[in-house]
């Protein structure tokens, strides 16, 4: 489900940056300089023995997922397994990577469903990717099947079908140059690639070069 704005304890986007700044996702300073009294020193491999640091309990690994999370979601938006496969990368222990996904889910700062939804929007606009395309990227993700399919279900075979017909008067011009066969296959792999079935593909093609004097045997005789 969505997070709701109004709704009691869930943080809304705009409040983000605010979580940040209270210190819960900031990253240690840096020290600018390596004076006699610094520990950064050649050779240094951690704490020195009896030193406050290595006295110092263990960091707590909720604490720690938490900046991870909250890191990583302010530089771009992230699913759930994304952020489960970088909590498992820096040896989070399970346990805690799963209370603080599903705190951070409980509030709305993790949301694959509008991950999916902006992904399709974004993607099919910016690269002119088609649902199958789209469908992939998201799977790669770890967004789950149905919310796959929703996502994509959202893109109007109309409006893939135009966004097909734009992509190849874009690239119509540059491949004047080609054999009729070779200028088909260039143009409609182009559509391949992004996502589009055979018969999208051809069928748009057909209709870029109609006019044209194509051989026969320019197009197949069925694609699927």
């Amino acid at each position: 489900m969505h997070a709701r704005d109004d709704e009691p304890g869930r943080l809304r986007p705009g409040d983000w940056g605010a979580w940040v700044e209270d210190g819960a996702g900031d990253k240690p300073a840096r020290r600018r300089g390596r004076g006699r009294g610094s520990s950064r020193q050649k050779g240094f491999d951690g704490p020195v023995e009896g030193s406050p640091a290595a006295e110092a309990p263990p960091a707590d690994p909720q604490a720690v997922a938490r900046a991870v999370c909250l890191r990583l979601l302010t530089l771009a938006p992230r699913t759930r397994a994304q952020l489960a496969d970088a909590l498992r990368k820096r040896n989070i222990p399970d346990e805690a990577a799963e209370v603080v996904l599903a705190r951070f889910s409980d509030v709305g700062l993790i949301d694959d469903e509008a991950f999916a939804e902006a992904w399709v929007t974004s993607r099919h606009a910016g690269r002119g990717l088609a649902r199958r395309a789209l469908a992939a990227e998201l799977r790669t993700r770890g967004v789950d099947e149905e919310t796959v399919r929703d996502a994509v279900d959202q893109l109007d075979p109309d409006q893939e079908l135009e966004t097909a017909r734009r992509l190849v008067a874009r690239k119509l011009a540059g491949t004047r140059h080609l054999e009729p066969a070779a200028r088909v296959r260039r143009l409609a792999g182009m559509l391949a690639r992004k996502g589009y079935s055979g018969g999208l593909a051809y069928r748009v093609v057909r209709e870029a070069l109609e006019g044209e004097d194509l051989p026969t045997d320019a197009f197949p005789d069925s694609f699927e």
